[in-house]
């Protein structure tokens, strides 16, 4: 039976439990499309190739699927939501693994044992290396996610001027005469977008004490 801790933040832990309605798809969307990137990213810097990680992240969601009509918010239980992700991601990137193992040698020619020439640069799905590599894809993550959800319900102008600013690191007197504002309206832009997106990560964030 899967259990989540403390360290869900209420907005989250009640997606969870939206996430028990197979018909729900909005939460069904909303927890794809936060957590894809993640477990997407992880795979393929652990040595999956593109179509084996596209398969890890689907597997991963069937697997949070397959959970969810026995899960239960235990407040009181050991570890976060953060390592339990993490192991289902985890045992879906050794699927693909085992896999690989089946597969015929690359070239008959080759000395090196079949499959083995498919796993030389693969990270052991075990070790702490993963756990290393999701805990700093892990906050990267989630603020894209924030931003992404921050920048879908702005105008698309006043995002414009925080990108332009922020990310782009336009002088501001360049961005406010591209946009026809004042400096001051840039510097606005910027406060208020930074405070909105902060908490957007709030929402999504979990600890990982």
């Amino acid at each position: 039976m899967a259990k989540v801790t403390n360290d869900l933040i209420p907005t989250r832990a009640t997606l969870l439990h939206r996430l028990k309605d197979w018909q729900d798809q909005p939460s069904w969307q909303d927890f794809f499309d936060t957590y894809w990137k993640l477990i997407y990213g992880v795979a393929i810097k652990a040595g999956l190739e593109e179509a084996e990680a596209q398969d890890a992240v689907q597997e991963t969601m069937l697997s949070v699927a397959k959970q969810m009509p026995a899960f239960e918010y235990d407040r009181s239980a050991n570890g976060s939501f953060r390592v339990w992700l993490l192991n289902l991601t985890r045992w879906r990137i050794t699927d693909q693994v085992r896999k690989r193992k089946r597969l015929p040698a690359h070239d008959a020619s080759d000395s090196i044992d079949a499959g083995t020439w498919l796993t030389d640069k693969m990270l052991d799905p075990a070790s702490k290396s993963l756990d290393a590599l999701w805990d700093a894809e892990w906050g990267k993550n989630l603020l894209a996610a924030a931003i992404d959800k921050v920048r879908r319900r702005l105008d698309p102008q006043k995002y414009q001027i925080y990108d332009f600013y922020v990310n782009k690191e336009w002088p501001p007197e360049k961005v406010a005469e591209k946009f026809n504002i004042s400096i001051n309206q840039v510097y606005l832009a910027k406060h208020r977008i930074a405070e909105l997106i902060a908490e957007e990560v709030k929402k999504l964030e979990m600890k990982t004490g």
